[in-house]
This record gives structure tokens, sequence and C-alpha cells, in this order.
């Protein structure tokens, strides 16, 4: 779950399952009492209609959470205004190792946690754009970026044309969120 829609989507199908719903946040959800096996595929399989999955192993959720960390902290939070760098964050809010979550992640994801970041950076820079409500160098500062042209460099090399030219296409080309 990726958004606060996907949080009240999943909620819904859970209620709508007979199960008493204590809380539901990015990735997790947590339901009394504890739903026995037959259950958990009934659960699974109605998610999967929506899009959604189950994750069971401790490895999985653990990727799930670096990716719900890094889409609050780049989609939802002040960029500028939070000075941190991401490595630490995680190692901070996950209580592991950044050595070991980063060779985690880059072995399930076949990507590396700085590209996932960037990628995530590139997409919100790209609803930005279309916002029209912001100039360059102001999303750059908003997104922690040293300069307009850093974000640009970066934004090219991700999409293959300039923030300029995205901004004048007709059709935006952007990314679901959990898509990327």
């Amino acid at each position: 779950m990726v958004c606060d829609r996907c949080i009240m989507v999943v909620k819904q199908q859970l209620q709508n399952l007979t199960l008493e719903v204590e809380d539901v946040n990015l990735g997790v959800a947590v339901v009394n009492p504890e739903p026995d096996e037959s259950q958990m595929v009934e659960i699974a399989s109605a998610l999967k209609l929506l899009g959604f999955e189950l994750i069971d192993s401790e490895k999985d959720k653990l990727i799930e959470h670096i990716k719900n960390i890094i889409i609050q902290e780049v989609h939802y939070s002040d960029l500028a205004a939070n000075n941190f760098n991401f490595s630490s964050l995680l190692a901070a809010k996950l209580n592991k190792d950044y050595a070991y979550l980063s060779r985690l992640f880059s072995e399930h994801e076949d990507t590396t946690i700085e590209k996932y970041i960037i990628q995530q950076k590139v997409e919100k820079v790209k609803e930005l754009l279309q916002y029209g409500e912001l100039n360059l160098n102001e999303i750059a500062f908003q997104m922690g970026y040293s300069s307009s042209a850093h974000l640009s460099a970066q934004f090219k090399s991700i999409t293959g044309i300039t923030p300029s030219q995205f901004k004048a296409t007709e059709t935006k080309g952007r990314k679901p969120i959990d898509k990327l």
C-alpha cells in the first residue's frame, strides 16, 4: 500500500470480509482476532483482485518497509525542511545496519536503494511540473536538490528528456508509485 486511498481500500476490503480492523497503515494491517489459515487465503484472494498482495517472509516485509519509508519521505513530507540522508533514516527507523538493508534491497529488487529514491523523486518532480505552480528552482529546493541543474541532470538520466521538455509534452507519462 502506497497511499491513503490504498489504505482506505484495504481497510474496506478487510471489513467486507467481516474482520475487525484495528489499524491499517502503509504495508501493515492489524485485525482482531488473528485470522486463521482459511481467512488468510480469503484475504489474499480479495486483495489480489485489487492489485495488492500479502507479504509473508520477514525479508519481504523489510523490503516493503524500506519502500514505504522512502515513499512517505519523498511524496508526503518536506524534503527541504528535513535535513537528513536516507541511509541514516532507514537504518534508524528499521533498527538495522544500512549495508545489510542496501544489500537485501538490491538482491530482491534488482535496483539499489539510491536508484529507487531517485525514481521516486523523479515521479514527484513530474507531478510538481504538471501542477505548474512552482518553477524548477523551487521544485529543486523542495525536493532537496542542491541546484536545479542537478535535478535536471538526474531527471534527464531517468526519463531521457529534460524537465522543460516533459512540461511541454501533451502526454505526461507519469508512473504509479507502486510500479517503480
